[in-house]
């Protein structure tokens, strides 16, 4: 007979539990409980956060746990996907930049997660979207454990039907469980270890990349495209000196039949190298050469490597004196090489690998106390760190840009190598490809420390309960805001990107220079509740939550912000308008914090065993992501980011191609001593190497929070 579908009868909060047995019953890959959420009702099975979907000059990068797992960041009840809040026995473990969990435990040592979706109690906030608690395993007065061992390889993988080879595969999952009392009836003890091993090809599609004759000059192929005109004088006149006949303003690259250098630039569509600048020289061996059709470039035969160890231990205690005693440490450690780092603006071509290393660690620690047959106090105590270096360049490394035929230093229209030691192949963009190192790779370390209290009572039909819970959030981040600068070619003056590149006339160069950045933040709140079983099958829920709801704020307040004709005392020699924490009417948090209340009704009313009704009403107010804070990184004195105003030419980014106009070359920027403020200013900051500014999205002084 099959088992019955439970009923939910009494709680009018919306969600489900999934036991452990339900998980390890189900094959998944990756072995995480984040690839369950999308079985509940109103969750999107999907997120819009893909690897390389979140890319913030170095400011700010998703981070998955355990290098490639699923971080959860999916939308929960219409909310956004980085509204949902996730625990691990009560302890707050999620990713505070873009949302998700940091912590993903091995699943045979989950005893059951619950996934609140809509209407929780007043006990629940700091999140709109959903609220999942994983509750791991426990020891018992029997020795238990398990051991498993899954293998998965390339030997039944069909090709890819868009690459020329199929793809290897290998991947190796093993550990074990083990679990039972040092003191019988009083202390036990449950611990586990997975090993992930994984080294899989990645398919890069079909990308088309020049032909061999391209790559001659000869760009007969794509003569259609070639479209465009000679942007301008000091352009022409390079043009005539390496062409060596007359090139004139508006004259066009090539029109069709045209076979002179009287009636358009290169004739009968060829480029000759005396043409070429000395970047496209060097750097065109770095563009893969076709292996399908004559002009498209496909394989499979690189690929990512991963090697992540997760481990965990529990102690549980019980006396008579301090009731139930329960600690919990969480560590996982993961090494990830990926040979396409594109979700940190890096190549989508071979060559190019970068490393994603990082380790997460779960301190929990909690009581439970009883008092009487009614009455229950519950007090945790969190702290989480994850530590993450996403993106360090590995291969392309070590080749200077001046060998590469740039030209490189201060005081040049060329460019400034700002982080030597992870000087490389340039970063180049074309409209289907990326070759070249990460441009925002960054290290960034999470810390977040949660203490919480709760007391329930239990009179008559009544269970009364309160509760306080407060926690302190910071973010690291050292970040590659595109130090050594970075190209895009897109057509913009001849019509074609690759004739763009040969000539040496980008689309758009970016540099950028900061600091390390030190996101902070705090959350208060508590709450009152009682949830009333009026009848056998009617209960009712009433609370109410006060939340404290705070913007991010900089350690070090390296957040500036714009209030149109106020003068900054601060830094008594900024622009007009660019103002700092700690200047009139500018608070550390840049808008105000503000005290919320959120009132909570529910109901539950069960006539039949077979089915029940719920309804519920509630206010809910969710933590903003830091990554808020980060995209408005960097900014004057603290940092500063270059984009050339109109396309520049390839060796020298700071002159522009089309009138020779050279433009300030600010780098390397000298940063002043932090911790400026009114009471303490630094007038002695020039603004000038910082103008014009090229934009900011802080939030006005104004605005409310939450929005």
């Amino acid at each position: 007979e099959a088992d019955q579908i439970h009923v939910e009868a009494a709680s009018t909060q919306l969600g489900e539990v999934v036991t452990g047995s339900e998980m390890t019953s189900v094959a998944l890959n990756g072995r995480s409980f984040t690839d369950l959420l999308a079985l509940q009702p109103g969750i999107v099975p999907v997120t819009t956060q893909q690897p390389d979907s979140i890319v913030m000059a170095g400011a700010s990068v998703a981070i998955a746990p355990s290098g490639v797992l699923n971080p959860g960041n999916q939308s929960i009840s219409g909310q956004r996907e980085d509204s949902n809040g996730f625990l691990v026995n009560g302890g707050d473990v999620k990713e505070l930049m873009n949302g998700g969990t940091s912590i993903v435990p091995n699943l045979d040592s989950i005893a059951e997660f619950r996934i609140l979706t809509d209407n929780f109690d007043a006990e629940y906030g700091n999140y709109t979207g959903g609220v999942i608690n994983v509750i791991t395993k426990s020891g018992s007065n029997q020795v238990h454990g398990s051991a498993f061992n899954f293998l998965r390889n390339t030997s039944l993988d069909a090709r890819n039907y868009f690459s020329p080879e199929r793809s290897f595969y290998r991947q190796n999952q093993f550990g074990g469980t083990i679990g039972g009392p040092i003191v019988k009836n009083k202390l036990f003890f449950f611990a586990d270890y997975q090993g992930t091993r994984n080294s899989q090809g990645v398919d890069t599609g079909l990308i088309p990349v020049p032909t061999l004759a391209n790559r001659t000059g000869n760009l007969t192929s794509l003569a259609d495209s070639l479209t465009g005109e000679v942007g301008g004088p000091y352009l022409a006149n390079l043009l005539s000196q390496k062409l060596g006949y007359q090139v004139t303003e508006n004259e066009p690259y090539y029109t069709p039949g045209c076979n002179s250098n009287l009636e358009c630039v290169f004739p009968n569509a060829i480029i000759p190298q005396r043409a070429w600048s000395e970047p496209a020289k060097k750097l065109l061996q770095y563009i893969p050469k076709p292996n399908l059709n004559g002009n498209t470039f496909s394989t499979g035969a690189y690929g990512k490597t991963l090697r992540d160890d997760k481990a965990s231990f529990r102690l549980d205690g019980t006396s008579q004196r301090y009731g139930l005693l329960s600690a919990y440490y969480f560590a996982d450690d993961y090494a990830l090489d990926n040979p396409y780092p594109s979700g940190q603006g890096g190549a989508t071509v071979p060559g190019f690998n970068a490393l994603n290393l990082g380790r997460s660690q779960l301190l929990s620690l909690s009581q439970t106390k009883s008092f009487g047959t009614t009455a229950v106090n519950e007090l945790r105590l969190s702290v989480m760190r994850s530590a993450n270096n996403v993106g360090q360049p590995l291969g392309g490394v070590g080749t200077k840009l001046s060998q590469q035929g740039f030209v490189t230093g201060p005081g040049t229209p060329g460019i400034v190598p700002l982080a030597p030691e992870i000087e490389g192949i340039e970063n180049v963009t074309f409209t289907s490809f990326v070759m070249g190192l990460p441009i925002t790779n960054l290290t960034q370390a999470n810390n977040t420390y949660a203490l919480s209290d709760n007391f329930s009572k239990v009179r008559g039909t009544h269970t009364l309960k309160a509760g306080l819970q407060f926690s302190k959030e910071q973010v690291n981040v050292n970040p590659n805001p595109t130090f050594n600068g970075a190209f895009t070619f897109y057509g913009t003056e001849t019509g074609n990107d690759f004739a763009d590149f040969l000539i040496g006339v980008a689309s758009n160069y970016n540099q950028a220079d900061s600091q390390t950045y030190y996101a902070r933040h705090k959350y208060a709140a508590g709450f009152v509740q009682d949830s009333w079983r009026a009848k056998p099958s009617l209960t009712l829920n009433f609370g109410v939550r006060w939340d404290l709801m705070q913007y991010w704020s900089e350690k070090y307040n390296q957040i500036p912000t714009f209030v149109l004709g106020q003068q900054s005392k601060v830094y008594p020699t900024a622009p007009r308008g660019l103002v700092y924490p700690t200047d009139e009417g500018i608070p550390n948090t840049l808008v105000p914090q503000k005290h919320r209340f959120a009132p909570r009704i529910g109901l539950a009313w069960a006539p039949k065993n077979r089915w029940s009704v719920r309804a519920g009403y509630g206010i809910f107010y969710s933590v903003i992501q830091g990554n808020t804070v980060a995209i408005d990184e960097p900014q004057p004195p603290y940092g500063q980011s270059y984009t050339s105003p109109a396309p520049p030419l390839f060796a020298t980014p700071f002159i522009t191609a089309a009138d020779g106009a050279t433009h300030v070359q600010p780098f390397p920027l000298k940063f002043p001593p932090l911790n400026a403020t009114a009471d303490h200013p630094n007038p002695n900051i020039d603004f000038a190497p910082y103008l014009p500014q090229a934009g900011m999205a802080t939030p006005y002084k104004g605005n409310t929070y939450p929005y």
